[in-house]
This record gives C-alpha cells, sequence and structure tokens, in this order.
C-alpha cells in the first residue's frame, strides 16, 4: 500500500556556496517509515536552488562556483554590439548579488525527483544532494519533502 509523506525542512546557510542535505534527506526519509518510494524536493525560492554533484573532491564545488559566476557576473551583462561597456542589471533591489542569484537559480534546478531504497536516497557512490545558496549573505531556506512509496 502506497503512502505518502510531507515536511516543511528549513536550512539555515552560511552564504554563497553548498550545503550538503544528504544525510538529513536520509534522516527524514527514515522517519517516515516508507523502504521504497520516490522523494520530490523543491527549493521554495528564487535565489537558491538544488543540485546533485561530486561529493568527494570539493574542487568541484568550488570550479562550479567560479563557472557560474563567470556566467551571471555581479557587474551585469556584456555589452551588446553597438553598446560600450557593462551594462547594469536593472532588478538589483537586494543588492549587486541579486539578479545574478536570480540567474544562476534559473540555471540550475529548484526541484529534484529522486529515488529512495531501504529507506535511504539511491545515489551514486559520488553524489551527494546539495543546496546551492547564490546570495552572499546567509538565508533561512524553505524545502518541501514529498514522499510517497511503500
Amino acid at each position: 500500500m502506497l503512502s505518502q509523506s510531507l515536511q516543511v525542512l528549513e536550512v539555515d546557510t552560511a552564504g554563497a556556496g553548498f550545503t550538503d542535505l544528504t544525510g538529513s534527506l536520509n534522516r527524514e526519509i527514515a522517519a517516515s517509515g516508507l523502504q521504497l518510494g520516490t522523494a520530490t524536493l523543491v527549493c521554495q525560492h528564487t535565489s537558491a536552488s538544488l543540485t546533485i554533484n561530486e561529493n568527494a573532491d570539493p574542487r568541484v564545488l568550488h570550479d562550479l562556483t567560479a563557472a557560474f559566476a563567470a556566467l551571471a557576473p555581479e557587474a551585469g551583462v556584456a555589452p551588446l554590439p553597438g553598446q560600450s561597456g557593462w551594462q547594469p542589471y536593472r532588478h538589483n533591489d537586494e543588492g549587486p548579488d541579486d539578479m545574478p542569484s536570480h540567474i544562476r537559480t534559473a540555471l540550475t534546478a529548484t526541484s529534484l525527483s529522486l529515488t529512495f531504497q531501504q529507506g535511504r536516497l539511491l545515489l551514486g557512490t559520488w553524489q551527494a544532494v546539495y543546496l546551492w545558496e547564490h546570495r552572499r549573505a546567509g538565508q533561512r531556506r524553505r524545502l518541501s519533502l514529498h514522499l510517497i512509496g511503500a
């Protein structure tokens, strides 16, 4: 018989960077009593995202951060043909990291669908689930975790 569980998790971040959620997600799955099913994880924000990535070599996360800083720099956007100089973002209500954070979120994911088995996430050997904070200052982030399984 299928059952489901819905939890709202609050995660404090230390500012821009990655927070490994794997352990806390596994604890929530185990506490649900479900052994086999699907977990849907949703980040309820527009300036943070979710990713599954390498958990063994911290250089991977460093390089991801550097690549996304190059893709969505705080300085604005490069000039279009016929323009000179960088064009600042129009949306900067919360500071220079505001719009780049939204762009980085748009380029990644705000939800993940994950399989679990034997009460634990079914991930590869070197995989972890991360909340990726795109703002410089620490934030309290809300995530919904919807479990469906048996």
